[in-house]
C-alpha cells in the first residue's frame, strides 16, 4: 500500500509535463525545479562596478550539504552567453563558501585570502575523501590570486565584449559595469574546462545533488531606474537537479528527461549526457508600477542562447526574440507584443541575461490609469537547430513537433523541436520614508522544462498554464457529468 501511494504521488507531481516523466517512484525525479540540493546552480544575473567606486557587486554563496567533500566548478558567462572564466571551489563536508565577484573582477582574488583548496582542514563531521573525486592534488593549487593580465582581459570581455585571450569580439554588449551570469556544477576534478568543452561531460561533470546556493545583488541599478533606487536584493540561485542522480564522471546513464539544461553543449551522440533538469519557457509575474514615488518592479531574465558556445554563437545571442509578452492591468485590459499582431509595442529582443524595469520600453506600455497587474511571458526564442529532444513530446514524434514562429528577419519557418529555456526573477521595491523596501522572488512558471512549446497567443490559443483547463484523468468526468470539453489527460505517454 505504501509503495502504491508513493507511485501515485510521483504521477501527480509530474502531471503537468506532457513529455514522459522519469520512470521512477522517486519524488525527486521530476521536471519541476525547486529549491532543493542540486547538481548545478544557476546565478541568472550578476553586475559588478569594475571601477570600484559605487560598491555595486554580486555576492553568491555555495554550500555542500553532505559530509563528503565536493568540488564546485564556477563558470562566468557574458550576457551573450559566452564563457570567459572558470575557477574551482573545493568544499569539505558541510562546507560553505561565499564569493564576492568584485573580489574576482576588480581585485583578482577568488576567495580571500588564499582560495579554496584540498589542503583546507576538514571539520569534525567531514569525511576525508569522496570516491567520485580525482586525486586531491588536482585541487591543491587552486589559485587564490588571479594573474593581473587575465583579470584585465576578463573584465574587458565583460564590459566591452572584446576578449583578447582568443581574439574574439562581440561576445557581449558594451556597458560600464561587468554583466553576465554564472553556473556552478559539481565536478570530479579541478580543471579549467568550461561547459562548452565536450571533454567537460566525459571527464569532469558529476551528477550528485549536493549543492545549495543563494545570491545578493548589492547596490543594484536596473535599466530605467535611478542608481539609489534600493540598497540590495537577494534570492536563492536556480537549483537544477540531475535526474537520475549519482555515478562517476562520464557515467553513460539514461534519463527520461526529453532534453537537459546543457543540451546544446553535450556530445551529439549523447545529448542528455548531463541529466540536468531543463528550465521552463513561460512565466507569470506580478508588477507594481507606481512611479518614482511608489513601488516599482524590476524583471531579471535569463535565457538560453543558441549554438554550441563559440564566439560566433555569442554574437547571435545579442538579441534573442521573445515570442509573446502580455501585460494585464487590474481591470483585465491587455497590452501586448507578439509576432502575430499589430500591437502597442514592437517585438522584443533580449540577450542571454538582462535586468530591466517593468516600465522600460522592453515591455508593452500601460494604456490606462492602473499601476498594477501581471505579465504573461512566453520567452521561447523560437527554437534553434542546435537544440535537441530525444523523446517524443505529447506523443508526437520530435520531427513534427516544431512550432512555426517568425524569425528575427521576419520569415516564417520551424526552427527546432523544443522551446528555449528561461528563468525570471522579480524584484519589487519602493521607499517608505528613509527606508528602502525590497522583495525578490522567482516568477511563477506556467509549465516546466518538459512542457511542449506554447503557441503564440490568439483567441483560439489563449495564454495559460501548460496543463490548460478542463483536463480529465481517465475514468473521470467534469462536474456537469460529461467529458466533451476535456482537452486531455494528466497521464504522461511513455515513448
Amino acid at each position: 500500500m505504501k509503495t502504491l501511494l508513493v507511485l501515485l504521488a510521483s504521477i501527480l507531481f509530474c502531471g503537468t509535463a506532457f513529455a514522459a516523466s522519469p520512470p521512477s517512484i522517486n519524488n525527486d525525479d521530476s521536471c519541476d525545479v525547486s529549491v532543493s540540493p542540486a547538481a548545478t546552480l544557476l546565478l541568472p544575473y550578476f553586475e559588478v562596478d569594475v571601477s570600484g567606486t559605487s560598491g555595486q557587486t554580486t555576492i553568491f554563496t555555495v554550500t555542500n550539504v553532505t559530509h563528503s567533500p565536493q568540488i564546485a566548478h564556477v563558470t562566468l558567462w557574458t550576457d551573450y552567453g559566452y564563457p570567459v572564466l572558470t575557477f574551482n571551489l573545493y568544499l569539505t563536508g558541510y562546507d560553505v563558501q561565499a564569493i564576492n565577484l568584485a573580489d574576482v573582477l576588480v581585485r583578482g582574488v577568488v576567495a580571500p585570502p588564499s582560495g579554496t583548496t584540498s589542503a583546507t582542514m576538514p571539520g569534525q563531521f567531514s569525511l576525508a575523501g569522496n570516491p567520485n573525486l580525482g586525486t586531491p592534488l588536482d585541487c591543491a593549487h587552486n589559485p587564490g590570486l588571479l594573474p593581473q593580465g587575465l583579470v584585465i582581459a576578463i573584465r574587458t570581455a565583460l564590459t566591452t565584449g572584446s576578449f583578447s585571450l582568443i581574439s574574439c569580439s562581440g561576445i557581449r554588449g558594451t556597458h560600464a559595469n561587468a554583466i553576465g551570469y554564472a553556473t556552478v556544477d559539481v565536478v570530479a576534478a579541478c580543471t579549467d574546462r568550461t561547459p562548452s568543452d565536450p571533454l567537460y561531460y566525459t571527464n569532469d561533470l558529476l551528477f550528485d545533488n549536493v549543492l545549495i546556493g543563494d545570491y545578493q545583488q548589492i547596490g543594484p541599478h536596473p535599466a530605467g531606474e535611478l542608481a539609489s533606487t534600493f540598497d540590495a536584493g537577494g534570492n536563492p540561485m536556480v537549483h537544477i537537479r540531475a535526474v537520475p542522480e549519482g555515478g562517476g564522471a562520464g557515467s553513460n546513464v539514461d534519463t527520461a528527461l526529453p532534453y537537459t539544461f546543457y543540451d546544446r553543449y553535450t556530445p551529439a551522440a549523447r545529448r542528455t549526457f548531463d541529466r540536468r533538469q531543463p528550465l521552463p519557457s513561460t512565466f507569470a509575474s506580478r508588477f507594481i508600477q507606481g512611479g518614482p514615488a511608489g513601488f516599482r518592479t524590476n524583471l531579471t531574465i535569463w535565457r538560453e542562447s543558441s549554438g554550441s558556445g563559440s564566439c560566433t554563437d555569442a554574437k547571435f545571442s545579442a538579441g534573442l526574440p521573445v515570442l509573446d509578452v502580455i501585460r494585464f492591468d487590474e481591470h483585465e485590459n491587455t497590452f501586448a507584443l507578439s509576432y502575430n499582431c499589430t500591437c502597442l509595442a514592437p517585438p522584443v529582443y533580449l540577450p542571454a541575461t538582462s535586468s530591466t524595469s517593468s516600465s522600460a520600453s522592453t515591455y508593452p506600455p500601460v494604456g490606462g490609469a492602473d499601476v498594477g497587474g501581471w505579465f504573461y511571458l512566453n520567452l521561447n526564442n523560437g527554437g534553434s537547430t542546435t537544440y535537441s529532444v530525444t523523446r517524443y513530446i505529447g506523443g508526437v514524434p520530435e520531427s513534427t513537433n516544431s512550432r512555426t514562429n517568425l524569425t528575427p528577419d521576419g520569415s516564417t519557418g520551424a526552427i527546432g523541436p523544443r522551446p528555449s529555456q528561461n528563468w525570471v526573477t522579480v524584484t519589487m521595491f519602493g521607499n517608505l520614508g528613509a527606508n528602502h523596501l525590497t522583495a525578490e522572488l522567482d516568477a511563477a512558471s506556467l509549465g516546466n522544462g518538459c512542457s511542449p512549446a506554447a503557441f503564440i497567443t490568439t483567441f483560439s490559443t489563449p495564454a495559460g498554464p501548460a496543463g490548460g483547463i478542463f483536463v480529465c484523468p481517465p475514468g473521470t468526468t467534469m462536474t456537469n457529468g460529461t467529458t466533451i470539453q476535456c482537452t486531455g489527460t494528466n497521464v504522461n505517454p511513455i515513448p
